[in-house]
């Protein structure tokens, strides 16, 4: 008897969201994918991390607190700072 090939269950997303934990994984995956984004700019302009804060008019601890993809708390306000300190937009979308 041949199989048919196919979904097996639900989507991962359906199982996080019964899970009750959709909305947190999403953050922690967007914030990652930010923080990874602006470190990768840094790189590219061989910005230290102290070059990066004075760039952007603040200190080196909230740096770290940006680029802590656990750390979902940080604020539209200090993204756009960090995007322009490396050149680049910032720019949000709901979908």
């Amino acid at each position: 008897m041949a199989k048919k090939k196919g979904k097996l269950g639900s989507s991962f997303d359906a199982f996080l969201a019964e899970e009750g934990i959709l909305e947190i994984c999403e953050e922690q995956a967007l914030k990652q994918i930010l923080a990874d984004q602006i470190t990768a700019a840094m790189e590219k302009d061989r910005l230290t991390k102290t070059a990066m804060a004075a760039r952007m008019q603040t200190s080196r601890r909230a740096l770290d607190r940006l680029l802590d993809p656990k750390n979902t708390g940080v604020t539209l306000h200090t993204l756009q700072r960090a995007a322009v300190a490396v050149g680049r937009q910032l720019r949000l979308e709901l979908v």
